[in-house]
C-alpha cells in the first residue's frame, strides 16, 4: 500500500509523512532493536522485510533485469569451456551419425573436424572397419544323423552408418546371433562327408543367407569361414578303420596294376628275344657276370635246351 500511495502525486505529502515517521534517530538504530526503515525487530529477528525493495524506490522490472544479466553472463562464461566437448575428430575409417533434438541429420559426418552444437546435438561412432566376429563352437546333427560340434569365423563391415544405428540396436550381437543359427540349418541340410570335403560350398552357403539378412542394417559380410569339425571318438575311430581299409585297398589295385604291366613287358622282351637267336645268349651272359658280383661260392648255370642243342650240332635229340 505504501508502494502505491508514492505513485501518485496527489498522496506524495501523505507518503513523505509516513516515511518520516518511521525513520528512526541513527542512534537507536545502532542500539539495536530497529532495523532500517524504522521496522523493529527482535534480537533473533532476521533484519530482511518484504516491503523494503519497494519502499527503497527498486521496481520489480530492474530486480528480474538484474536476474536475468547475471544468468546470460553466466551461460557466455560456460560457453568457452563447452567448446571442448563440442569440437570432435573423426579418423578415416569413423563416421559420426548425428541427432539434433532427437532428429537423424543426414548425411553421416566424417572424417576430418566437426563441431556440434551444445545441449542441441547428440552423435554416435561408428566405426566402418572390417570386424571379426566369432561364432562358437555347438553341437549339431547333419543330414545323415552324425553329431557334430562346429565352429566358424564371420567378417563384416558397416557400409551405411545411418541404417546400422537405426535399424537395429547392436548390429554386432545381431549379426553374431543369427550367424549361430544360420550355421546350424545349414549344417543341418548337410551330409557329414560334405560337410569335410565341400566346405566350400558351406561357406559361400553361409555368406549368402547372411548378408542378404544383414543388408537393410548396413551391414555387408565380406566372408563365412568353418574353423573346426569335431567328431565324436567312436566316429573318429570308424572313420580312422575306413581311411585304412581304404589305403590298403589303394596298395593292392596299385600292386596288381604293376604286375599287369610288367607281365606285358615281358612278353614283348620274350617276342623279341625268340625273333634273334643271340638275343638270349646275350642276356644269359648279363646275368652270369651280375651273379658274380656277389663273390658267391657256388654258381648254378641254368642251361637252356637250346643252347645245349646248339653244342652238340643242331641236333635236337640230346641225351640228357
Amino acid at each position: 500500500q505504501h508502494v502505491m500511495s508514492i505513485q501518485h502525486p496527489e498522496n506524495e505529502p501523505a507518503a513523505k509523512g509516513l516515511l518520516s515517521e518511521e525513520r528512526m534517530p541513527k542512534e537507536e538504530e545502532e542500539a539495536g532493536g530497529v532495523a532500517p526503515g524504522g521496522v523493529i525487530l527482535d534480537d533473533d529477528e532476521p533484519l530482511y522485510h518484504p516491503g523494503l525493495e519497494n519502499v527503497s524506490g527498486e521496481g520489480m522490472g530492474s530486480a528480474l533485469a538484474r536476474y536475468l544479466m547475471i544468468i546470460v553472463s553466466g551461460l557466455v562464461s560456460i560457453i568457452p569451456i563447452s567448446w571442448f566437448f563440442c569440437i570432435s575428430i573423426f579418423r578415416e575409417y569413423e563416421r559420426a551419425v548425428t541427432f539434433r533434438l532427437g532428429k537423424i541429420v543426414r548425411p553421416a559426418k566424417g572424417p576430418g573436424l566437426f563441431f556440434f552444437l551444445p545441449f542441441v546435438d547428440s552423435f554416435v561412432r561408428v566405426d566402418l572397419r572390417t570386424i571379426t566376429l566369432d561364432v562358437h563352437a555347438q553341437e549339431m546333427i547333419t543330414k545323415d544323423s552324425v553329431t557334430v560340434r562346429v565352429n566358424a569365423v564371420v567378417y563384416i563391415h558397416v557400409y551405411d552408418a545411418i541404417k546400422a544405428i537405426l535399424r537395429v540396436e547392436n548390429y554386432r550381437l545381431a549379426t553374431s546371433l543369427f550367424s549361430q543359427t544360420t550355421l546350424r540349418s545349414v549344417v543341418g541340410e548337410s551330409e557329414l562327408d560334405e560337410l569335410l570335403s565341400q566346405r566350400d560350398r558351406v561357406n559361400s552357403k553361409l555368406q549368402e543367407i547372411i548378408d542378404k539378412a544383414t543388408d537393410p542394417w548396413g551391414v555387408r559380410v565380406t566372408a563365412v569361414e568353418v574353423k573346426d569339425v569335431l567328431l565324436p571318438e567312436n566316429m573318429q575311430r570308424a572313420m580312422a578303420s575306413q581311411a585304412e581299409a581304404e589305403r590298403d585297398r589303394r596298395a593292392k589295385i596299385i600292386s596288381a596294376e604293376g604286375e599287369q604291366q610288367a607281365a606285358k613287358q615281358l612278353a614283348t622282351a620274350a617276342e623279341v628275344m625268340a625273333r634273334s637267336t643271340g638275343a638270349m645268349q646275350l642276356r644269359y651272359l648279363q646275368t652270369i657276370s651280375n651273379i658274380a658280383i656277389e663273390k658267391n661260392h657256388t654258381i648254378v648255370f641254368p642251361l637252356p635246351l637250346d643252347i645245349l642243342a646248339q653244342l652238340f650240332g643242331g641236333s635236337k635229340n640230346v641225351d640228357l
